[in-house]
């Protein structure tokens, strides 16, 4: 059997009291493979966000079950669910996320700082990983002299200097322009991706679906299939 890089079964979620109490996720599964970019698309208020944030232990399910990479994420104390985020998942969110004081390579590297790596390997690893995105010459500029491709690349770089098994892609290419935003997922399909890692992407973005190796269309908390469409 293979081992799947994440795999939730029956989830659900609701919110709120009484009349305006809502189901954000009704009954939902999914299994999600290493060597895969599997895209979860749906428009806005479908609940996909909702199911990401509760793979990736942000956010808790009323029921179900949730394994990562082995491990059942949910029954993990509270620092230790925080601690496997911290070293087994990367995230790269729609707005980048970047600290508007420090620069380029220190932002890269503050995931490490957070591991308790010394300041100055942190940094050289930082620009390794900037170098590796084709930022190397930007390191020492805050974020806002970069454009918003070259924020979502720091955003990745940040993602992946930790060498994470799973990576979240909340609407990676909503703040950009069609070119942008496919040069963008061409890069991470073919330079981020690889056999011992899983890219998971949230998204309503049709310019990206031809570069998923599965699309799982999702609408009013519920997935409509298991297996859509086949990467180019």
């Amino acid at each position: 059997m293979v081992k799947l890089a994440i795999d939730a079964q029956g989830l659900t979620k609701w919110f709120g009291e009484g009349d305006a109490r809502t189901c954000a996720l009704s009954n939902v599964s999914i299994g999600a493979r290493f060597g895969e970019m599997l895209l979860i698309v749906g428009p806005s208020g479908s609940g996909k966000t909702t199911l990401l944030s509760d793979i990736s232990g942000i956010l808790r399910h009323d029921s179900g079950d949730v394994v990562v990479d082995g491990t059942d994420l949910w029954k993990l104390p509270h620092d230790a669910i925080a601690d496997f985020r911290l070293n087994r998942i990367g995230f790269v969110l729609q707005d980048y996320h970047l600290f508007a004081r420090l620069t380029t390579a220190e932002n890269v590297a503050f995931p490490l700082i957070l591991k308790r790596q010394l300041w100055d390997e942190a940094l050289a690893d930082a620009c390794r990983y900037l170098k590796i995105v084709g930022l190397e010459s930007r390191g020492q500029l805050p974020p806002a002299k970069l454009s918003g491709g070259e924020q979502q690349r720091v955003a990745i770089a940040r993602a992946i200097v930790g060498q994470p098994d799973i990576l979240i892609f909340d609407e990676p290419t909503a703040s950009l322009d069609g070119d942008t935003g496919r040069s963008i997922i061409e890069f991470v399909k073919h330079q981020v991706l690889n056999a011992h890692r899983c890219i998971v992407i949230v998204t309503h973005d049709s310019r990206i679906f031809d570069y998923a190796d599965r699309i799982l269309p999702m609408e009013d908390g519920r997935l409509k299939s298991i297996d859509v469409g086949t990467a180019k």
